[in-house]
C-alpha cells in the first residue's frame, strides 16, 4: 500500500465526495430564512439525512480502525512531547470558545457567527458564497486529518513516504495478487497487521470463495430480470414452474426442501472434493476449471 501525501489527499477527497456530492460546487444566492427552512425541513425528514450519517460512520469506522490497527505506537509518541502546561492552554482555549458567546439555538453564535468578520462580505450573496466554502472546506479538513493521522502512524510522518517505513508487517504481502492501483495494497482495519502468512493465505481462500459465489450470486440474480424465466418445471412433482419463481429474494420461498438438499450436497461436493490444505493449488483458488485461465503465466496473474 503506496501511503504517499497523494494517497491521503484522494482519499480525503474521495470520503468527502460521497458523504455530500455537491460540497465542493459553489452553492447558488439563498437568504438566510431559506437556509432555516431548509435546516427544519430536513429536521422533519430525517430519512433524507440517513445516507450520509451512515457513510459518514462507515468513513469514520474504517479511519478508526485503520489508526487503531497500524498507527497506535507511532502516534502515542507526539502526545507525549507536549507538556502539561500545553494541555492546559489546549483545553482552557476550547472551554473559552465554548462559553464565551451564547451559542442557544437562533444565536448568531449558534448558526456560526462568532464576529470574526475578516473573511465575510457585507454582500449577501458574496457572504452566502463564503459560507457554502467554509463548508465544503471544513468537510474537507475533518476528512484530510483523519488521513494525515493515519499516514503519521504508519510513517512517523504526515507527509511521509511509504518507502521509509521498512518496519511495517503488511510489505510481507505488497506483491501479493489484488494489490491495485490506486490503492495499492488495501488493508484498512489492519488484519494483517501481525504479518502472518498463514492468517494471510487463509483470509484469501476465503475472499476468493466469496467473490466466486458473489459473482455467479450476482448474474444469478439479475438474469432472470434481463432475459426472462426459463420455460418447463423447475420441480414436476411439485407442479412448481420456473415461471412461477419471483425474482430477488422472494424466489427463496420457492425453493422446495429437495432443492434445499440439492444446494448443500454441491456445496459440501466442492468443499471436499479436492485437498484444500495449505499450500495446495486448491488453497490458491486453482479448482482445476480452466476455462478462463491461460498458459501465460503474466496473462495467467492478469
Amino acid at each position: 500500500m503506496a501511503f504517499t501525501s497523494k494517497t491521503t489527499i484522494a482519499a480525503a477527497a474521495g470520503a468527502v465526495a460521497l458523504l455530500s456530492g455537491a460540497s465542493f460546487v459553489s452553492a447558488p444566492a439563498t437568504s438566510t430564512s431559506h437556509l432555516r427552512a431548509t435546516a427544519s425541513s430536513a429536521a422533519a425528514t430525517p430519512s433524507v439525512q440517513a445516507p450520509s450519517q451512515a457513510a459518514a460512520l462507515a468513513v469514520a469506522g474504517v479511519a478508526v480502525a485503520a489508526l487503531t490497527a497500524s498507527g497506535r505506537k507511532a502516534l502515542s509518541i507526539k502526545p507525549q512531547l507536549v507538556p502539561a502546561a500545553g494541555w492546559g492552554q489546549i483545553l482552557a482555549y476550547m472551554a473559552f470558545c465554548e462559553v464565551s458567546q451564547d451559542q442557544s439555538p437562533g444565536t448568531p453564535a449558534a448558526a456560526g457567527d462568532f464576529g470574526f468578520k475578516v473573511l465575510t462580505s457585507s454582500d449577501p450573496e458574496e457572504k452566502t458564497k463564503k459560507l457554502s466554502a467554509e463548508l465544503a472546506n471544513g468537510r474537507l479538513a475533518m476528512m484530510a486529518i483523519i488521513g494525515m493521522f493515519f499516514q503519521d502512524g504508519l510513517t512517523g510522518s504526515a507527509w511521509g513516504d511509504w518507502a521509509n517505513y521498512t518496519a511495517s508487517p503488511l510489505r510481507a504481502f505488497e506483491n501479493e495478487l489484488g494489490v491495485q492501483a490506486p490503492v495499492g495494497f488495501w488493508d484498512p482495519a489492519g488484519f494483517t497487521a501481525d504479518g502472518s502468512v498463514e492468517d494471510f493465505q487463509r483470509r484469501r481462500q476465503t475472499e476468493l470463495k466469496h467473490g466466486r459465489i458473489s459473482m455467479l450470486a450476482t448474474m444469478g440474480y439479475i438474469t432472470p430480470e434481463i432475459t426472462g424465466k426459463l420455460p418447463g418445471y423447475l420441480s414436476p412433482s411439485a407442479g412448481l414452474k420456473f415461471a412461477d419463481v419471483p425474482n430477488g429474494l422472494a424466489a427463496i420461498s420457492k425453493v422446495p426442501a429437495a432443492g434445499w438438499g440439492q444446494i448443500l450436497a454441491y456445496m459440501a461436493f466442492c468443499e471436499v472434493s479436492q485437498d484444500q490444505s495449505p499450500g495446495t493449488p486448491a488453497a490458491a483458488g486453482d479448482f482445476g476449471f480452466k476455462v478462463l485461465t491461460s498458459s501465460d503465466p503474466e496473462e495467467k496473474t492478469k
